[in-house]
């Protein structure tokens, strides 16, 4: 089989690979998986992978024990082509013979997409070892929670990334109260309840307790982004560094753009309440965490 045929046949076993990954689901941050699909599934010469797959055949044939990582190392690729393209960097309006992605979409959503890439490609990998950890080393616990805290990492970046597309795209629009917390625990939560989850599992505790955990760092950050929303509307700027009233000459949706001021502030009083309560069967050993709660609600920055 000549050179071009055996590119072809490559080429044809990246693309299908990469079908696999595109994230064609209904979701809010949809237009931004779109933006995400359109730069992946662009085309190109896929050389990156290729050559992944091609060297790793010169000893073996079993090329599926490759495909994450070249699969991975294509997602970088196209993440450095959206940054690439963008007007602070080469300004370029065409890529593969189609507009490129900042021209397709916008410039915030070409930058986000790109962001997506990247760290997609971290949550192939991450899944990747983490599986392997788990079919092949069953006693390496402490191996396994390490990659496990890796892979929260990634997905928590993914959606504190998901967040912040949405934000930006619902600027001056009206919202279901569903969709306004939805942004709140992706875009300020996300990282939060990575720290909670991070130190539950390298510290080895029970899935119970995890998941325990998890839904006290769902409220705290949730509490987190409502207080930002009510400093923005009455805060000090001096302590907050932020001018009053910022959010609201931007058009953003706040949860006192939805719920007023008062109506936020016991939106706030209710969740921290909820916070304390999925950690109360700690009892003294969590004092902190509560108190780390009431903080959030009470902050003046």
């Amino acid at each position: 089989m000549e050179f071009k045929e055996n590119l072809k046949k490559y080429q044809e076993i990246v693309n299908k690979e990469l079908e696999k990954y595109v994230r064609k689901q209904e979701c809010p941050e949809k237009i931004l998986n779109q933006s995400m699909e359109y730069s992946l599934m662009a085309g190109g010469k896929r050389l990156r992978p290729i050559l992944v797959i091609a060297t790793y055949e010169l000893f073996k044939k079993d090329i599926e024990n490759c495909m994450t990582y070249a699969m991975a190392i294509e997602m970088v690729h196209n993440f450095s082509l959206i940054h690439d393209d963008l007007p602070g960097i080469d300004n370029d309006d065409f890529r593969h013979g189609k507009l490129t992605n900042h021209k397709k979409f916008n410039e915030a959503t070409a930058i986000l997409a790109g962001d997506g890439l990247l760290n997609q490609a971290y949550i192939l990998i991450s899944e990747e070892i983490l599986k392997t950890v788990e079919d092949e080393n069953k006693n390496c616990i402490k191996l396994h929670n390490k990659v496990r805290a890796y892979n929260e990492f990634s997905k928590a970046v993914d959606r504190m990334i998901a967040g912040e597309y949405i934000d930006t795209e619902l600027e001056g629009k009206e919202i279901s109260k569903e969709l306004l917390e939805y942004i709140h625990i992706n875009k300020t939560g996300a990282l939060l309840k990575l720290c909670v989850r991070m130190g539950a599992i390298l510290a080895e505790a029970s899935e119970d307790d995890i998941e325990r955990l998890s839904k006290y760092a769902d409220k705290i950050g949730l509490a987190f982004q409502i207080k930002d929303d009510i400093l923005s509307e009455e805060g000090d700027s001096k302590i907050t560094g932020k001018p009053v009233g910022n959010d609201k000459e931007k058009g953003k949706c706040t949860y006192v753009s939805y719920f007023g001021i008062d109506g936020a502030k016991k939106e706030l009083e209710n969740i921290i309440a909820e916070a304390i309560k999925e950690i109360e069967i700690y009892g003294e050993k969590a004092e902190f965490l509560k108190q780390l709660a009431i903080y959030i609600k009470d902050r003046n920055k």
